[in-house]
């Protein structure tokens, strides 16, 4: 057929061996992962041959302190005396000499039993947890690609950025001058029970339930973050439930054909859909994702620009 293209072969798969590495690292390149094949009616062959790009969040191996680099820390103009370090190319600070420096009247504990860091003051609460990505603070899941950490002179670091944004402070880091800078008077968050709309976590959290449950969290806020990139973008519906149940172009999503949708959400579901909704992206402009080795369809990968992997998804732009 004269101008149509008729796909003659599905994505082949080839199985990384590599291990996952750091995010912050940017994303790793392994061996061919697939390869999509057409042909015209010219019978012109047409290959397009991708890369497989796992993404997956840091780990803080080294716990010694002294191996990472020193930064300084300024807040409305005044020199934070707290330690400040460059970790996995991420600014960190000493979470209870922060605290202790910008917002005094705050009281700090350590379970050791739970590994949490425990911040309370009037109208706030934030645990700190030795080894994970999200902070909690006033019910808000704030998280970050590089985890906070228990190091070898016993304190608890955590990224500075969100630090800050528990405590309602702006944030930026320079990395010419080394410097993080904080600006604004110590405010506790809103709490999670008014910033969160009850719709938009009930709709979120089952579509990535239904989609990726027991993949890692990061695979679960792709999932979501592929939903918020549809809201945003103008050919798609400007609601989450819009574009879950979007039949513009058929039905997008299978759990919308099998029911899943329906079903109560896993917790680390929740987890993922209310840091969406914090506005975390793990990447704007995915649009689109499949499990390879169950889709029947390969209109997506050779269609769609591939950008990364994680667990049993793929992602497109």
């Amino acid at each position: 057929m004269k101008n149509k293209i008729r796909i003659i072969s599905a994505v082949l798969l080839v199985a990384s061996a590599l291990s996952l590495s750091s995010f912050t690292a940017s994303a790793v390149e392994s061996e061919p992962y697939g390869r999509a094949i057409a042909v015209s009616a010219e019978g012109e062959l047409a290959v397009r041959a991708y890369s497989r790009y796992e993404l997956s969040v840091s780990r803080v191996y080294n716990k010694n302190t002294g191996a990472y680099e020193k930064i300084s820390l300024v807040h409305n103009g005044r020199n934070i005396t707290s330690d400040a370090r460059l970790i996995n190319g991420e600014p960190y600070v000493s979470v209870r000499s922060f605290i202790g420096e910008v917002a005094p009247d705050m009281k700090v504990s350590y379970s050791a039993a739970a590994r949490t860091l425990n911040v309370r003051g009037t109208g706030f609460e934030m645990d700190v947890i030795d080894g994970g990505n999200v902070i909690y603070a006033n019910g808000r899941t704030l998280f970050s690609m590089t985890p906070s950490a228990v190091m070898s002179n016993g304190s608890m670091y955590a990224p500075i950025g969100s630090i800050a944004k528990a405590l309602g402070l702006a944030s930026s880091y320079d990395t010419a001058q080394r410097r993080s800078t904080l600006s604004g008077r110590v405010t506790p968050i809103l709490h999670g029970s008014r910033f969160y709309a009850e719709d938009a976590v009930y709709w979120l959290s089952r579509i990535i339930s239904a989609e990726s449950r027991g993949e890692s969290l990061l695979g679960q806020i792709a999932v979501g973050s592929v939903v918020m990139n549809r809201v945003a973008y103008p050919s798609y519906p400007g609601t989450i439930w819009g574009v879950i149940f979007d039949k513009k172009y058929g039905v997008q999503f299978s759990p919308i054909i099998d029911g899943s949708i329906y079903a109560t959400p896993a917790a680390s579901a929740t987890v993922a859909a209310k840091i969406c909704l914090e506005g975390f992206n793990v990447n704007r402009s995915a649009l689109f994702f499949l499990y390879p080795r169950a889709s029947t369809s390969s209109w997506i990968p050779n269609n769609r620009q591939y950008l990364f992997s994680i667990g049993k998804h793929d992602f497109y732009a």
